[in-house]
C-alpha cells in the first residue's frame, strides 16, 4: 500500500484530510424514553479521536460503550450533539448518505458477529469488498492471505452455523478489516475467544494500525486489549470520566 503527500491511499482510494481528526464528538447525547422511564445512556461527550490512534472505551456494562461506539459509527442518531468523521459531519447526513460513508471509510466488528448465515465463512469476510466492486480473484485472495494470518485457512467454505463462536468472531474481524478502512470500531472483539486466538487478533489489528495507519476504537472488557492500548477512555453512567494516553 503507498500513500501520497497530500494523505491519499493509492490503492484503496482512501483520502483523509491531514490534521483533520478520525473522530471528533461535540455536545453528544443519547437518550432513550420508554414508559415514562428515560435512561441516559450517552451524557454530553465531547472527544477527539486522532487518525491513527488505537482507542479503547472502558466502563462497567451499562456504562454507554457499546451505545457510543454506534452512535460515533452512524448507526444511531444521537439525540443532540455532533459527531463528524474524517471532517464530515454525519448528524447532517441523509440515511443513503450515511450508508456510503459507513461503506468507504468504516469497518466494524459486533459482539454478535452479525454474520450472514447463507454465505460462507469466506464470503462473508469478502461482502465488503463485494460492495466496493473489487474484482472476484482480488477479493478471494485477500481474504485468503488474511484468513492465514487469523488462522482459518481450511474453513472458507463454512457457513457460520458450522462454526464456532470464536471462529465466527475472527470472521467478523476479517470483515471488518478487509477493505483496510480509515476506522474500525470494534464491540468486544475479542469475546468468545480463548487467549491465543485473542492474542492474534490484537496483533494483527495493532499491525494494521502500525502499517497503515488506521484508527481503531474499541469497546471492551479486555484487559489484553487495554494493556495494548495507547489511549483508555473510561464512561460511567454514559459520561467521561477519565481519558488515559499513554507514551
Amino acid at each position: 500500500m503507498s500513500a501520497g503527500a497530500n494523505g491519499s491511499d493509492v490503492s484503496t482510494g482512501r483520502v483523509r484530510a491531514l490534521g483533520t481528526p478520525a473522530v471528533r464528538t461535540q455536545g453528544l447525547w443519547k437518550v432513550y424514553e420508554h414508559d415514562g422511564i428515560r435512561v441516559e445512556a450517552v451524557r454530553d461527550v465531547s472527544l477527539t479521536i486522532e487518525q491513527g490512534e488505537f482507542v479503547v472505551l472502558a466502563g462497567p456494562s451499562g456504562s454507554g460503550k457499546t451505545t457510543l461506539l454506534n452512535v460515533v459509527g452512524g448507526l444511531t442518531r444521537p439525540s443532540d450533539g455532533k459527531v463528524w468523521i474524517d471532517g464530515t459531519d454525519i448528524t447532517a447526513l441523509s440515511e443513503r448518505e450515511l450508508a456510503r460513508l459507513r461503506l468507504e471509510k468504516l469497518g466494524f466488528v459486533f459482539q454478535a458477529y452479525n454474520l450472514l448465515p447463507v454465505l460462507t465463512a469466506l464470503e462473508n469476510a469478502e461482502f465488503t469488498l463485494l460492495l466496493r466492486d473489487v474484482p472476484p480473484e482480488e477479493r478471494r485472495e485477500r481474504v485468503e492471505k488474511l484468513f492465514e494470518r487469523i488462522g482459518m485457512t481450511g474453513l472458507e467454505d463454512r457457513r457460520p452455523g458450522k462454526l464456532s463462536g470464536g471462529q465466527q468472531q475472527r470472521v467478523a474481524v476479517a470483515r471488518a478489516v478487509v477493505a483496510e478502512p480509515s476506522l474500525v470500531l470494534a464491540d468486544e472483539p475479542t469475546a468468545n475467544l480463548d487467549t491465543a486466538t485473542s492474542t492474534s487478533l490484537i496483533d494483527l489489528m495493532a499491525e494494521l494500525n502500525r502499517e497503515f495507519g488506521t484508527t481503531f476504537v474499541f469497546a471492551t472488557h479486555d484487559t489484553r486489549l487495554m494493556e495494548r492500548a495507547r489511549r483508555v477512555i473510561r464512561l460511567v453512567d454514559g459520561a467521561i470520566v477519565d481519558d488515559t494516553r499513554r507514551a
